[in-house]
């Protein structure tokens, strides 16, 4: 019996040293891992200690008042910028002569009608197929057919009564008869200088790509070079850079330039213009307008409302179109709708130097009955001259 006892206790203590066994080992599978170390941290600085608590001061080297750099009481150095250079001004040539300083240039593309003229001329028996080649050479140089007509019949009368023609004769006899067409007895002096008031206002017209920026700006150089002061109204505020453009011109000869914001009114531009011109006591007032098309009604509405408010200050003196003569007689049309709108009172001619016939000049005053007042001979910035008839027909029948 005691033996059987024995055996109990026995298995009971293995079973249970058995099971402890297996509690350990799952608890020590499901233990979390350990936590991770913590940061270094900085303690802050220690505040000062005060009272009981205050560290004894320590000795550090101090300097008299004789060693310390006293400011002397002198004023601070002020680095001043440089001033921002101004633009150059430019002295212009003198206009007068100009358009003889610059003949060579006309000549050089208007030498064919001249020289047309005075080779069927030349011949020995003038008949009917010659004289319907002289009118053909001026229909073909852009004088138009009213004018070719009147002259071809003049030529003919003279030259019947002449007889024998040498070729100075005929160089004599071409040279007056057109001189006559052109237009020796019209007023081409440009109005700037009105006897009751300043400043002269000048309107400049046109459509675009005629050269209208350019050729106000060549034309302030023209007003500055015969001693008077200008004032510039870039009212052409829908074309892009056309105010810096103008303002450019400008600042070349010393004009100023009243602009506004881009796409802005450019009425109200014309008007400030104005205003500022008589404020400054300038001689002239410059207005350039948009380059608008001439089939678009509403843009030439605005034109002519440019010029009423213009008005409401003082009459406009002088209403220029620029029209490019390489153009021909395209450029007639657009000088009828232009005159409906503004009363033109005289032609600028740009690009006259390059394809363009010389008998344009002809056919656009008849057209509008205004003269050509200035004629544009190159990208130069002095080729803009005053329109001189006998110099323009020099150049055209040549030496």
């Amino acid at each position: 019996m005691d033996i059987v006892i024995l055996a109990v206790v026995i298995a009971v203590v293995v079973l249970g040293a058995l099971g402890g066994l297996i509690v350990g080992s799952r608890r020590k599978k499901q233990l979390p891992p350990p936590p991770p170390a913590a940061p270094d941290i900085t303690a802050p600085p220690a505040e000062p200690h005060v009272g009981d608590e205050a560290e004894t001061p320590r000795e550090e080297p101090r300097r008299t008042i004789e060693e310390v750099d006293l400011p002397d009481g002198s004023a601070p150095v002020v680095v001043e910028e440089p001033p921002a250079e101004a633009p150059e001004i430019e002295i212009p040539e003198p206009t007068a002569g100009r358009l003889v300083r610059l003949r060579a240039r006309l000549s050089r593309s208007q030498n064919a009608l001249g020289k047309g003229l005075l080779t069927l001329l030349s011949r020995e028996h003038l008949d009917e197929d010659t004289w319907e080649e002289i009118e053909d050479t001026l229909l073909t140089a852009d004088v138009g057919v009213q004018p070719t007509q009147e002259l071809v019949e003049r030529l003919r009368e003279r030259v019947k009564v002449l007889g024998t023609r040498t070729p100075d004769e005929l160089r004599t006899l071409l040279r007056e008869e057109l001189v006559t067409l052109v237009g020796r007895d019209m007023d081409r002096t440009v109005r700037t200088e009105p006897e009751d008031r300043k400043p002269g206002i000048v309107l400049v017209v046109g459509v675009n790509g005629t050269g209208k920026t350019t050729t106000t700006g060549k034309l302030a150089r023209v007003l500055v070079a015969d001693g008077q002061s200008v004032v510039l109204g870039a009212a052409d505020t829908f074309r892009a850079a056309a105010a810096d453009q103008l303002q450019t011109w400008g600042e070349r000869v010393g004009a100023h330039t009243v602009r506004g914001p881009e796409g802005g009114d450019p009425a109200s531009v014309a008007f400030d213009a104005v205003k500022e011109g008589k404020e400054m006591g300038a001689n002239v007032v410059l207005i350039d307008t948009a380059g608008r098309l001439h089939t678009k009604t509403g843009l030439m509405d605005e034109l002519g409302k440019v010029k009423r408010v213009v008005e409401k200050q003082a009459p406009v003196d002088e209403v220029l179109l620029v029209l490019d003569a390489t153009t021909g007689q395209n450029g007639l049309v657009q000088a009828r709708v232009f005159a409906e709108v503004v009363d033109i009172t005289g032609i600028v001619l740009t690009k006259l130097d390059g394809t363009a016939k010389g008998g344009i000049v002809v056919a656009v005053q008849r057209e509008l009955g205004v003269p050509v007042k200035l004629v544009g001979l190159g990208e130069g910035a002095d080729d803009l001259a005053p329109f001189e008839p006998e110099a323009f027909v020099d150049a055209l029948i040549g030496e």
